[in-house]
């Protein structure tokens, strides 16, 4: 099944990206490089319920 998730900057906290993963084959929450356009660099985004 799959599942809409948001994606929340790793230092100011915004959720600027959301995404769909499979829920059934993920058992830890999903981690990517993207641009933050608050903190105005490339930050780590992680994977918010």
């Amino acid at each position: 099944m799959k599942g809409k998730v948001a994606l929340a900057c790793g230092e100011c906290g915004s959720r600027n990206y959301s995404t769909t993963i499979n829920n059934e084959a993920v058992s830890k929450r999903l981690e990517l490089k993207k641009f933050c356009k608050h903190c105005d660099k490339h930050t780590i985004h992680k994977q918010t319920k």
